[in-house]
């Protein structure tokens, strides 16, 4: 479709003689649509994912109409170009709306068509268009072979629509919530590829049954150039909830600090675990359970239950071939390390920058990384797949507690859209599930460590007591957490090695995710640096 014009200036105001309709074929609007107008709007949007990098240009990449009779609207693909040499793309859909009051935060652009003012805004601030895509998807018809293709599932009949509203929780993408039963998901950030959100999602409930994810129910993609698919947009159910995993934890975390003083508590008498040993409930220590409480071990059991059942279902498909279970071989091996050890020395030159904005332990251990970091390289380095016998399959990919939903004593599983640093092939490779174990580990320990961080002043202990009752409830979340993973996987015929291989993988993904982490840390929160750092640091110190 439609690239980026030649440049020609335009000076406002900004009138053009042109229906709505042909605006994306005007060579003017293009220009002034794409100048510096719309980088000022992009940038302060929360689903724009470029903010640390410097925008050197934006293209029209492609553009779709998404109308019924009258009503029309523009999906654009927006290519964004970075000073550092590479690129986005983005969805935006856009509508003309005349009302002087309305989307008075979203309009992107003001401007006169056909002597008509008025403004070009973000569409889905727009109920017409909210109703038309809903009404589109909830029409669509089984093989739709126009290059916009809306698509529903079987369980999706019947519906009229009621009500639409944006959800503002979101950062990444943008969701809407319909009759208040169903999600619409734009993806904002795209690819010339299925979504794997998308991919998993329809594989996990519709194939195979998946309860606890909720359910897939339509979706748009494009036919891109070279006639590539690109996923627009996904229909789930709305699943009733009473807030995410992260913030319970966070709660549940609180509490069990509060108790060391309420039953004065001493730490260094409580019974130690071998770290990652596998560990049932009626074996936890008393001492613990009277320090910890038995619910949040009982709530840890049936999210290893869950977890291992998505697993289960993901690693139990012998037809699809984007689904099938394989083995660890010399291609994967290649590029595992090549891709650790890119991110590492990123990685490195971000903490030598950044030691200036650390202090105490956290540029102690900063510190201790860069002068080991040989070590941890060596470490990624001796990743050895001959003496692996497990199988790889489809992982969540950025599984951690913030993208799971509590409902009741149960749980559901969110956004399967991997890393958001990786490519899309990066995020569909088959991996090991341990490493969405070693994902939600990571979760635990930083949820125990921000528990501490976020209430400094209402603990008595010293911090190198509350480090130490950090690093004990880890051990013990996590063995409880094992204890029931390890057992469901095994009985269901899913290879995950044996204990020498499973620790040495989940060790690995450990330190890996946490080198992950730091990156991120550093960039947007340096004070929470110290929560990977201490990730990194029980590794190389062990």
């Amino acid at each position: 479709m439609s690239k980026k014009a030649t440049k020609i200036i335009v000076a406002p105001p900004y009138n053009f003689n042109e229906e709505w309709e042909n605006l994306l074929e005007n060579k003017e609007f293009v220009n002034v649509f794409l100048s510096d107008v719309l980088e000022d709007y992009i940038i302060k949007q929360r689903w724009y994912g470029g903010k640390a990098s410097k925008i050197k240009y934006i293209e029209l990449s492609e553009y779709f109409r998404i109308q019924h009779n009258e009503e029309v609207y523009y999906g654009l693909i927006l290519e964004v170009d970075f000073v550092e040499a590479f690129y986005h793309h983005y969805f935006l859909p856009i509508a003309f709306v005349s009302d002087e009051s309305f989307a008075k935060k979203d309009r992107i652009l003001s401007l006169s068509i056909k002597g008509q003012e008025g403004f070009i805004i973000d569409a889905v601030n727009l109920e017409s268009f909210r109703k038309l895509v809903f009404e589109r998807i909830a029409n669509a018809m089984p093989h739709d072979k126009s290059p916009v293709k809306f698509h529903k599932s079987e369980t999706f009949n019947d519906i009229v629509y009621e009500s639409s509203r944006c959800m503002n929780l979101e950062q990444s993408n943008t969701s809407l919530i319909f009759n208040d039963k169903y999600v619409l998901k734009f993806f904002r950030k795209i690819f010339a590829n299925s979504n794997p959100d998308y991919e998993m999602n329809r594989f996990l409930t519709e194939k195979k049954n998946f309860k606890n994810t909720p359910k897939y129910l339509g979706s748009i993609n494009i036919l891109g150039q070279d006639n590539q698919v690109i996923t627009i947009a996904l229909m789930q159910e709305l699943i009733p909830n009473q807030g995410n995993a992260w913030d319970y934890f966070l709660k549940e975390i609180d509490k069990v600090f509060l108790t060391l003083e309420n039953k004065e508590i001493h730490v260094k008498d409580l019974p130690k675990l071998q770290l990652y040993d596998r560990l049932k409930i009626h074996d936890i220590p008393h001492r613990i359970i009277d320090w910890v409480g038995l619910n949040l071990f009982l709530k840890l059991k049936v999210l290893a239950k869950r977890t291992a059942e998505m697993h289960i279902c993901l690693g139990s498909e012998f037809e699809d071939t984007a689904f099938t279970p394989t083995n660890f071989n010399g291609d994967y091996t290649v590029w595992l390390k090549n891709r650790m050890i890119y991110q590492f020395q990123n990685r490195l030159n971000l903490v030598e920058n950044s030691l200036h904005k650390l202090d105490g332990p956290g540029l102690e251990m900063a510190n201790d990384l860069l002068s080991k970091k040989n070590l941890i390289r060596n470490r990624f380095l001796k990743f050895d797949w001959t003496k692996l016998k497990g199988e790889r399959i489809r992982i969540h990919g950025d599984y951690h507690l913030g993208q799971i939903l509590i409902q009741g004593d149960d749980f559901y599983i969110l956004d399967f859209e991997g890393e958001p640093e990786s490519n899309i092939r990066d995020r569909q490779v088959k991996q090991p599930p341990i490493k969405d174990v070693a994902g939600l580990f990571r979760s635990f320990h930083y949820a125990i460590y921000a528990t501490i961080f976020n209430n400094r002043d209402k603990y008595k202990q010293t911090q190198e007591e509350l480090f130490e009752a950090a690093e004990l409830l880890y051990a013990y979340l996590t063995g409880i957490f094992m204890g029931t993973y390890v057992d469901l996987v095994q009985d269901a015929n899913l290879n995950i090695g044996y204990n020498q291989e499973r620790n040495f993988i989940l060790e690995y993904c450990l330190l890996e995710k946490a080198i992950y982490e730091l990156g991120y840390e550093l960039n947007s929160r340096p004070s929470w640096a110290i929560i990977p750092l201490k990730g990194i640091s029980n590794f190389i110190n062990d």
